[in-house]
């Protein structure tokens, strides 16, 4: 099955809509074979379902772009500016305020997990999409591959420590090589990730795989994910919700560029499942240190979702914390007002300054590649537009815009294809290697 990239059409004149028209009742009937609604330009900015604004894009440091202002008709002045030097800094902000105390970064050993936990009620046996991942064609691979397993230090407390699973081809060169940081999705571990591990390793990367926070060794059972978002409601001391895996990713970042010879610090990709997919967004929001991004089925409008009562696929993923805070709150059911309040307290500024719109732009000119499911109820595709439309913007204005591309696979959900991974895959090896 064949990926179609999206796109959304621009406002027409009426007489140009009935031409248009015209063309494609002519071409059903020619049987000529009609596209798939959503397929790619970022020539052509989406339809935005809000009153049109000017905006305006500026650029920080480690950032190649130039500023950008795109001006529309408006019934009413709406300026947003989004400057992601104060974005980052920001960010940061919110990831420190909830740190129980920060730590000097530190590397301790660690032993191969020989029984993984997986928070699943079905705990999933074998991944057709991961192991379709393009391998070298070596015929004593698993001989050649070495494993690392290490710690390492984020901060204080027992969410500070963070394993990370490391596979690489022995080398005796001193050449240093590029490097993928891979990302599971919600209640999975980093051994889950094995199969694209050792497809990447075989390719000449080292490859990088993490527990996020609750997750495999920084879960202690099948309820610790679940019970780290409800405290986090209650309490509003923790982060659990893709913020405070983020802020391990850029000390993540710290360990590869200051302690690790053998990377070259300049070509290090991340890409991640869903809960990963979104932890690789907010990464490379965050870090410039991640040099090419695939997040897969993770990038998602959380204002869009709220604003036009689509927010029930994400809420379902993690349905007990908000179930909790109905209750808390004395409501009847789920609601917005729910929604809103939840993400205000787990992860500050999801649904606002640190949406899709503002984030994804932030990673330009940066190779940027979304791969989703045009069916994908916990993402749903219209609330990319605003986010598709401000990142073409942002990487016309770097002169990049081959470096950004929005996937979407036809009749796909939530789901993680072979496809997907393919995409991912060739993506990195355009730009790292």
């Amino acid at each position: 099955m064949k990926l179609a990239n999206v796109f959304w059409l621009p406002r027409f004149s009426l007489s140009v809509v009935v031409i248009m028209m015209s063309i494609a009742f002519v071409s059903l009937f020619s049987h000529v074979q009609s596209c798939f609604p959503y397929t790619c330009a970022c020539e052509s900015p989406p339809i935005r379902a809000s009153p049109p604004i000017s905006f305006s894009y500026k650029t920080g440091p480690g950032i190649l772009g130039k500023s950008i202002t795109d001006t529309r008709m408006a019934d009413m002045e709406n300026k947003f500016v989004v400057d992601v030097e104060k974005l980052r800094a920001e960010f940061l902000q919110v990831l420190r305020s909830r740190r129980s105390v920060e730590a000097p970064l530190r590397v301790e050993s660690a032993k191969p997990v020989t029984d993984p936990l997986y928070q699943d009620a079905t705990p999933p046996t074998f991944s057709e999409a991961m192991e379709s991942c393009p391998k070298a064609n070596i015929s004593n691979l698993k001989d050649l591959l070495q494993e690392e397993n290490l710690y390492l230090i984020t901060e204080a407390g027992e969410q500070g420590r963070l394993p990370l699973l490391i596979i690489s081809l022995k080398e005796k060169s001193n050449q240093t090589r590029p490097a993928v940081v891979f990302l599971h999705s919600t209640h999975k571990n980093k051994e889950w990730l094995r199969p694209l591990l050792e497809a990447f390793a075989s390719r000449g990367y080292i490859s990088i795989a993490i527990d996020s926070r609750y997750h495999g060794e920084r879960a202690r059972n099948k309820t610790t994910y679940r019970d780290a978002l409800i405290s986090s409601w209650k309490n509003g001391d923790t982060m659990p919700f893709l913020f405070d895996t983020a802020w391990d990713l850029i000390k993540l970042a710290d360990y590869l560029t200051t302690e690790r010879k053998d990377i070259d610090h300049s070509r290090i990709g991340i890409t991640g499942e869903s809960l990963g997919g979104m932890h690789a967004w907010f990464a490379a929001a965050a870090d410039t240190r991640y040099a090419v991004v695939a997040p897969i089925i993770g990038v998602q409008g959380f204002r869009w979702a709220i604003e036009n009562d689509k927010w029930q696929g994400r809420v379902d993923s993690i349905k007990p914390v908000f179930e909790q805070a109905r209750i808390d709150l004395g409501k009847k059911e789920i609601d917005r007002e729910v929604v809103e309040k939840v993400w205000d307290r787990i992860a500050p500024g999801l649904a606002s300054k640190f949406d899709s719109p503002y984030t994804i732009p932030a990673i330009a000119p940066r190779p940027l590649l979304i791969l989703n499911g045009a069916e994908d109820p916990r993402c749903p595709l219209d609330g990319l537009k605003e986010p598709h439309s401000r990142t073409c913007k942002a990487y016309e204005a770097a002169k990049s815009l081959d470096n950004f591309k929005l996937n979407a696979q036809p009749g796909i959900g939530h789901q993680m294809t072979s496809e997907m991974v393919k995409e991912a895959s060739d993506w990195f090896d355009k730009f790292l290697k």
